[in-house]
């Protein structure tokens, strides 16, 4: 079932991510963050208790695990690949996350000796491949300067998210997932809070939250893309090998591309359409490897 969570993951995502597409013109970066991370605890306090979840059974070093990693993911990490995005652009930046997948080869590896089929690699690179295909465009208009400071950051970012979910890896063998998105997203919402308020005061920050809360878009964006694929990302890692969820998790991309067709009317070029083919060829060799 981990692969499955895997896809799903990246299906919820690409949703999100078009609904975020409007709100970003509305939102500062962190501002949506704060937003879509404050409804994802919601979401995951109401299913603890609809659920009857019960309380974790955390020891100390679990809980200092588990606020590392909520700094290094959701604080650190958004922060960086938000930067990166700003300066390269959705184009450059999706190429820039195909490190994503390597990055957590090579961690899981040194973590937890933990390797993936030959054959799961080669669906990999075809995924990666077909990502790079499908969305890189020659940037326009950037400087040196941020082209090598976004690769930079988009790198880092793509390293730190792999590094924070394995990090939590086997909190998660004992432990509810809800429980540890809870916690991590509990660290960066806090965060968030607190620069939001150090940098434009209480009162402007209360009068977006609540503008932020009557957008349907950001509602629906962050209950797929903070609460249900997060569920998902965290359940994909817990089930299955951590390669074959990476390589599952970049799929996100390709979604993104067949639903930007649909829904911003964006033109499906040869290219984009052999990318996508390339890609989704790759995850099905990656389905078919043990």
């Amino acid at each position: 079932m981990g692969d499955l969570y895997a896809v799903i993951t990246a299906i919820c995502w690409s949703s999100a991510v078009i609904l975020f597409d409007v709100s970003t013109k509305k939102f500062e970066a962190i501002q949506l963050n704060a937003l879509k991370n404050f409804i994802g605890i919601v979401g995951f306090i109401a299913t603890i208790i609809i659920f009857s979840i019960p309380n974790p059974q955390f020891s100390n070093h679990d809980l200092f695990i588990l606020f590392i990693s909520g700094i290094l993911g959701i604080l650190i990490a958004d922060a960086l690949f938000l930067d990166s995005l700003r300066r390269l652009g959705s184009g450059l930046s999706a190429v820039v996350s195909t490190i994503y997948s390597p990055a957590v080869f090579i961690i899981a590896f040194i973590l937890y000796d933990e390797t993936i089929a030959i054959q799961s690699y080669f669906g990999g690179f075809l995924v990666l491949s077909g990502i790079a295909i499908s969305v890189y465009k020659v940037p326009k208009n950037i400087t040196k300067k941020n082209i090598y400071t976004g690769i930079i950051f988009g790198i880092m970012a793509n390293i730190l998210t792999a590094y924070s979910v394995l990090l939590v890896k086997p909190v998660m063998e004992d432990n509810s997932i809800v429980y540890v998105a809870l916690y991590r997203f509990g660290v960066g919402l806090i965060a968030a809070v607190i620069i939001l308020i150090t940098k434009n005061g209480l009162p402007h920050f209360i009068s977006n939250f609540r503008r932020g809360l009557k957008d349907k878009r950001v509602l629906l964006g962050s209950f797929l893309g903070t609460y249900l694929s997060v569920i998902f990302w965290l359940a994909g890692y817990k089930y299955t090998l951590a390669g074959k969820a990476a390589i599952y998790n970049q799929l996100s991309t390709v979604f993104i591309i067949l639903l930007a067709r649909y829904f911003l009317n964006e033109v499906m070029t040869r290219r984009k359409s052999f990318g996508v083919s390339l890609a989704i060829l790759g995850a099905i060799v990656v389905g078919l490897s043990t």
